[in-house]
């Protein structure tokens, strides 16, 4: 029928029949998405979205820029290739924003993050955080003996009120937001003066975020708490800055005066810089190596986590290769999906002729067969991987029964165990019905009439089996040797306990990081690598074998 006649013929509903069926195949559609609507949803939130979030963790940096903001930007004009060590301004923003993550206690998690570049910095910010106190109590003792003033927290509330800071407030609260990962919303009750903030802009900032901490966090009234120590700190800053001094000499609102007896005494104040300060907590905050790692890793993504993982590392010079002694990630791939492939070979030379079995002999002897198959997923993974532990192990189970029948003496029993025999061994064990039943199913569909046929036309038994019977099946041995490759590259139980130091795979590596090291951002890098080799080694069989010969039966 033509799209004319279509047009001119009307459906029962009075339309024109091509609109009609075209709004019924739509009904369709919208109907058959609705059933597959649940599956499709279930895929998206226990697969891709957890794939997507691997992606993300594997070059996410997030936690340096959002710890040590000022810093960050302080150095983004520094040259380490100098050798020297940043300026004095750099080490007055480590100050603030250091005791900032201090009091959130995330200056621990930010030393974590950077000593998996550098070892040591760890400690450094630890110890560092520690001590943050005493370096601003050094200018508020002489402040207060200066002017009593500086002793009451209802006189710093005062000082540093005003008006036009809003757009301040808020600048301070998303750093907040950002450094802890928590809403800073609410009302803290105060709002900074724009004019102070020209005049004194260290102390501003250091005010502000006290302020907004005291009020959200600790739901304290800001006018009756003595601010923290790094205000003292800024405070001395502003007074050691021409630019700030100047702004006093004139400046006449509130606490003018206790400002102004402050930089007529500022002789009274520490005169060491910040630098020094620093340097007294720790002398490794005078290694440019450490400003250097902090540097490279201020941006937030990084492409660290998967130079590591392929046992690179980034440096100020470009991306260059790791010490050979410390060459680990590379072998481990090399040596999973080398092992993987040799397991699933294992499982193909094992499990053929069971299956060939199962598939030809008689209904009552196959399903009992079948049964001690299956019998293994009756039995905890756990239970099975400790069962060959005591088999393999050197006074086990099966050195006794060598020794006994005098295949190997006493003094020279075979070593099983802690290699990369031992996972073989147990993992060929543990994944062989996961290649039976594939080979069984396609077997099972292959006719006994062809062989026959075969035979009468005068092959022989063997050749009956390779030219007829054998092409039949490698569906099954496709669908298996998948079905078992993937399975064994993502074990890690049964190569932890048996593989010892020369057998263990990338995944007993990941789950270190994950579960010990807590080093998230380098497992989900060797999580994306691993999944990106199985995708190609996928393509590739699928390039040369088919994926749609590949068949569980039918």
């Amino acid at each position: 029928m033509s799209d004319t006649t279509q047009e001119l013929v009307l459906a029962a509903d009075g339309r024109p029949l091509k609109q009609s069926l075209r709004r019924a195949l739509l009904r369709q559609k919208l109907r058959a998405l609705m059933l597959i609507a649940p599956l499709l949803l279930f895929v998206v939130v226990t697969f891709v979205v957890p794939i997507f979030s691997m992606l993300f963790r594997s070059v996410e940096n997030e936690i340096v820029p959002d710890t040590l903001p000022g810093v960050t930007a302080a150095l983004a004009d520094w040259d380490s290739s100098t050798g020297q060590l940043p300026n004095e301004e750099v080490f007055r923003n480590l100050y603030i924003d250091m005791f900032k993550a201090s009091e959130a206690k995330q200056h621990t998690r930010l030393g974590s993050r950077l000593n998996y570049e550098k070892t040591g910095l760890s400690s450094l910010f630890r110890t560092t955080g520690r001590g943050l106190d005493d370096i601003g109590e050094e200018f508020q003792d002489p402040l207060e003996d200066i002017d009593a003033n500086f002793k009451d927290g209802a006189f710093w509330f005062t000082m540093m009120s005003g008006t036009d800071g809003e757009e301040l407030l808020e600048q301070r609260r998303d750093l907040w937001a950002a450094m802890i990962d928590e809403s800073m919303k609410g009302d803290v009750g105060f709002v900074p003066s724009m004019h102070v903030a020209q005049m004194l802009p260290w102390t501003t900032r250091a005010y502000t975020d006290f302020a907004i901490w005291t009020a959200i966090k600790d739901n304290d009234v800001v006018a009756k708490e003595d601010p923290w120590e790094a205000v003292y700190g800024a405070l001395g800053m502003d007074l050691t800055n021409p630019e700030s001094a100047a702004a006093i000499q004139s400046y006449s609102g509130p606490g003018a005066d206790a400002l102004k007896a402050a930089l007529a005494n500022v002789d009274q104040l520490p005169q060491t810089t910040f630098q020094s300060a620093f340097a007294q907590e720790n002398e490794d905050w005078l290694s440019p190596e450490v400003w250097s790692t902090i540097q490279l890793y201020s941006s937030r993504m990084t492409p660290g986590y998967f130079l590591n993982a392929v046992d690179m590392e980034l440096t100020p010079d470009g991306i260059e290769q790791k010490p050979e002694n410390l060459q680990i990630y590379n072998q481990l791939f090399m040596r999973t999906l080398v092992m993987a492939l040799i397991i699933t070979a294992s499982c193909v030379v094992l499990g053929y002729p069971v299956a060939w079995l199962l598939a030809n002999l008689p209904m009552r002897i196959s399903s009992l067969l079948m049964i001690l198959v299956l019998l293994p997923f009756w039995t905890s993974l756990l239970v099975r991987t400790s069962a060959w532990k005591v088999l393999l192990q050197q006074q086990g189970v099966i050195n006794e029964i060598l020794v006994w029948l005098g295949f190997v003496n006493d003094a020279d029993r075979l070593i099983l165990m802690n290699n990369a025999t031992g996972t073989i061994i147990a993992m060929t064990h543990i994944l062989l019905p996961f290649m039976i039943l594939p080979l069984y199913s396609v077997m099972k569909t292959i006719q006994p009439s062809y062989l026959r046929a075969a035979k009468s036309l005068g092959a022989t038994n063997w050749t009956a089996f390779w030219r007829v019977y054998f092409p039949q099946s490698v569906p099954g041995i496709g669908a298996g040797s998948i079905l078992v490759f993937i399975l064994a590259i993502g074990y890690y139980i049964t190569p932890e306990i048996v593989g010892g130091t020369s057998g263990v795979f990338i995944s007993n590596r990941i789950a270190y990081h994950i579960s010990s090291s807590l080093n998230w951002g380098l497992a989900a890098a060797l999580g994306s690598i691993l999944l990106v080799v199985v995708l190609g080694l996928y393509w590739c069989y699928d390039r040369i074998v088919g994926i749609d010969n590949v068949k569980l039966g039918g």
